[in-house]
């Protein structure tokens, strides 16, 4: 059986390769607004040193009230900048390729 990380992590890869993969808070929540149908899931990195930004807690409150409203799955993970690794790996390769959503493309 494979690990939870090692899944996640191809999982974004995929998504990424396939130009389905939006970063951020506030582009996140645009394509939820827009078309929530359209979103597999979200995934919540959340590391020590931001847990004392308030403006970001709510954020990510909200984005998890609008995911369980619309029956998004939320996968939380702690190390930020893992994550951000994987993102450069995959972008590395397509510098001129923009990120895009976890959706299907259209």
């Amino acid at each position: 059986m494979q690990s939870p990380g090692k899944s996640l992590k191809e999982a974004l890869l995929c998504a990424q390769s396939e130009q389905r993969l939006t970063a951020g808070v506030y582009e996140s929540a645009k394509i939820m607004t827009d078309d929530p149908d359209s979103v597999s899931f979200c995934v919540l990195a959340m590391d020590e040193e931001f847990q004392c930004d308030i403006a970001l807690q709510i954020h990510f409150t909200l984005i998890q009230s609008f995911c369980f409203d619309n029956d998004i799955s939320i996968v939380r993970v702690s190390d930020v900048q893992r994550l951000a690794e994987i993102r450069r790996a995959t972008r590395a390769e397509r510098l001129e390729e923009p990120l895009r959503p976890h959706h299907e493309p259209s």
